[in-house]
């Protein structure tokens, strides 16, 4: 972030404070999984007049890595409720605050604090075939610099040592932050049946929508769709949908594809529940 948008953030997130009590809390939340198209799914959300994103970006970032701030500081991040007030008596339903951030599946105290902070609060997870999400997620962490190893196979060989341990520390020291687990992980946030087990205990299933990108991708409409039946919200708009962030990548060597396709098999089959269906990538 520059200069220029870090002051800019911090005069909004000051003059937010003074104005907190009079502000909206999020309703739902896109939390992963990252390099699923979260991005894609809340740009063509944040069009619905009755979806109201957070004032600055779409990520705050609350839950893993800004929980010390206190909730004062993350409810400055959002609409003023005479805005919803507003809203409201123009459509005939209740806008909803929302917001992205695809690390908050993976961390392992971020469902919690949104489960204690946030009662009632709807979650919407994305999930996409792990290997092309592992894939995906190594290019794009070496394109930000987060990654210097440029292989990806060797990444993968390093991941066990580089998470070893990151879990517990986070768990265990709240103001912690790793970075191997962040931004490192690329098998280890594939399992997705394992983040979403986590879910179900400290939220509740009725309280979470799990989403296929791979038909999103290819037919959002439906997925658009399902999302507002989640939310209780009317059809309003015709989004656009177009698909964000993106990079290119080479080709994965097939035996090494296969290897991983083999390792998540039965991932997979324990998301059959969650889906409702078999994974798109598994058909």
């Amino acid at each position: 972030m520059s200069a220029l948008k870090t002051t800019a953030h911090a005069v909004s997130i000051t003059a937010g404070r003074l104005t907190g009590s009079g502000r909206l809390l999020p309703s739902f939340l896109i939390i992963g999984a990252q390099r699923c198209g979260t991005t894609s799914l809340y740009r063509a959300l944040a069009q619905h007049p009755l979806m109201l994103k957070p004032v600055l970006r779409k990520g705050v970032h609350f839950f893993d890595m800004s929980y010390h701030r206190g909730l004062s500081w993350y409810r400055a991040h959002f609409p003023l409720r005479a805005t919803a007030n507003r809203l409201e008596y123009r459509y005939g339903h209740r806008p909803q605050a929302f917001e992205s951030s695809p690390y908050y599946l993976f961390h392992p105290l971020a469902v919690s604090r949104i489960a204690w902070d946030l009662p009632g609060v709807k979650l919407i997870v994305l999930v996409r075939d792990p290997v092309e999400r592992a894939y995906s997620a190594h290019a794009h962490e070496l394109a930000r610099g987060f990654e210097t190893e440029p292989s990806f196979e060797r990444a993968l060989a390093l991941e066990e040592d580089r998470l070893t341990g990151a879990a517990d520390l986070l768990k265990a020291d709240p103001s912690h932050v790793s970075h191997a687990h962040r931004h490192q992980a690329y098998v280890s946030r594939g399992r997705y049946a394992e983040q979403l087990a986590r879910l179900d205990l400290l939220v509740g299933r009725e309280r979470i929508l799990v989403l296929d990108s791979g038909t999103f991708f290819i037919d959002p409409e439906p997925t658009y769709d399902r999302v507002l039946e989640f939310l209780g919200l009317p059809r309003l708009t015709d989004p656009t949908f177009d698909q964000h962030n993106a990079r290119p990548r080479t080709e994965m060597p097939p035996a090494l594809r296969h290897q991983l396709s083999e390792y998540f098999l039965p991932w997979d089959v324990l998301l059959q529940p969650w889906l409702g269906h078999v994974p798109s990538w598994r058909r």
